[in-house]
């Protein structure tokens, strides 16, 4: 991990949402989904009870909100405190970002998507000043833009190409589980962070002992961390 976080270190906002994956095992739809109202510091939790997607091409930039996979995937993880700290930092940057830029500031609300029956579907983020439906996204550049799950990928491409490791923002949750594996936790309660209903959905996607692809991602991941791999037990 310190050679990733050396690498970024300038950007908060990239290594705040790596690290938020590494700690609570959360998939990248989820990571980019959270609102401030999501995450709870002073009771250490965060709120996981939806998504963010792109639906095509042609709405580029286009980003919406919608319910996780199943009502399983709905839940709550524990704020550890490594990543306590990290996301009190953040938080206290994030305001100075906002007074700093002050009416530049980029500001979004939620607009209802319903289908032709009238039921609410998703929510798409729009940029927008009213106070009503308004978001406040928890990774968006220092201006307030959000782009969604593209934040991370000319991060990633330096990862890939100038340090060398092969992996992707999703593989954390496929490590979470692994290193939490490894060391002592049970697979029900590592099933439970993730979200699975089902115990062998962990075991067939996320800690299969015969998928090499996985195992090279998690030995690479574990070999950039240089960290106690006790910090993933939340």
């Amino acid at each position: 991990m310190e050679l990733i976080l050396n690498r970024f270190k300038n950007n908060k906002e990239f290594i705040t949402s790596f690290l938020t994956a590494c700690y609570t095992g959360m998939g990248t739809g989820e990571v980019f989904a959270l609102t401030w109202d999501d995450i709870d510091l002073d009771n250490r939790v965060i709120k996981i009870n939806k998504t963010v997607y792109a639906k095509d091409k042609e709405e580029k930039g286009r980003w919406y909100l919608g319910t996780t996979k199943t009502v399983g995937s709905q839940r709550e993880v524990y704020i550890c405190d490594t990543l306590y700290k990290i996301l009190l930092d953040y938080k206290k940057i994030k305001d100075d970002y906002k007074k700093q830029y002050s009416k530049n500031y980029k500001k979004y609300v939620l607009e209802e998507v319903k289908n032709k029956y009238g039921k609410l579907v998703e929510y798409k983020i729009v940029e927008s000043n009213s106070r009503h439906n308004k978001v406040d996204m928890v990774f968006t550049r220092k201006d307030g833009i959000y782009s969604g799950t593209d934040i991370v990928k000319y991060p990633f491409k330096i990862i890939h190409h100038e340090l060398g490791i092969k992996c992707r923002f999703y593989d954390l949750r496929g490590s979470f589980a692994t290193i939490s594996l490894r060391n002592g936790c049970e697979i029900k309660d590592i099933a439970e962070i993730l979200g699975h209903n089902r115990i062998e959905t962990t075991e067939k996607y996320y800690i299969s002992s015969t998928n090499n692809d996985r195992k090279e991602v998690n030995n690479n991941l574990e070999k950039a961390f240089k960290i106690n791999v006790n910090d993933f037990i939340l």
